[in-house]
């Protein structure tokens, strides 16, 4: 465990070296774009105007009811401590105490496995989407590496499990 750990703290400090002296403007809109205001709105959006809108909204409102207790949980459980309180000073305050896993990352993996059931056509762009979402996260220095790939394996194991459950 000491060298995933370590090699994660290393995968981090030289991500996160890139962004010194560098404007990271769109890395900050990346990240919003994670905040879960656009969901609401395309969820409202879709529901007004697509063929498939309720149902994506039930699927939608299924995943994140699987996604977020199991996230508070891990969140609280794990305790990892967050690069910005361990190793560096972050480019944004983090919105709670603990890193592991990303809410944000785990979030946009369900909202891209969620569409990609409706619009598999949009799936290479959603997933591109959601991953630079996680990425974000570590160049603000909210998350290290591995925080954002356990919120992915979150994000999709939950959308995944929904679309069982609805099907």
């Amino acid at each position: 465990m000491n060298f995933l750990a370590a090699t994660d703290s290393q995968l981090f400090t030289w991500l996160f070296s890139h962004t010194k002296n560098r404007s990271i403007t769109w890395v900050r809109l990346v990240s919003k774009t994670g905040d879960g205001h656009l969901y609401i709105a395309l969820a409202v959006l879709l529901l007004l105007i697509a063929e498939q809108g309720q149902n994506f909204l039930v699927l939608g409102l299924l995943a994140f009811a699987i996604e977020l207790p199991l996230y508070f949980v891990l969140k609280r459980s794990l305790k990892r401590v967050r690069p910005s309180d361990a190793i560096i000073s972050a480019h944004i305050t983090p919105s709670d105490k603990f890193s592991l896993p990303s809410g944000h990352t785990a979030a946009a993996f369900v909202m891209a496995f969620t569409l990609s059931h409706f619009y598999p056509v949009l799936a290479p762009y959603l997933y591109a989407w959601a991953s630079l979402v996680g990425l974000s996260r570590v160049l603000l220095g909210v998350h290290y590496p591995g925080d954002i790939i356990a919120g992915a394996c979150l994000g999709l194991a939950s959308a995944s499990l929904a679309v069982n459950l609805v099907s």
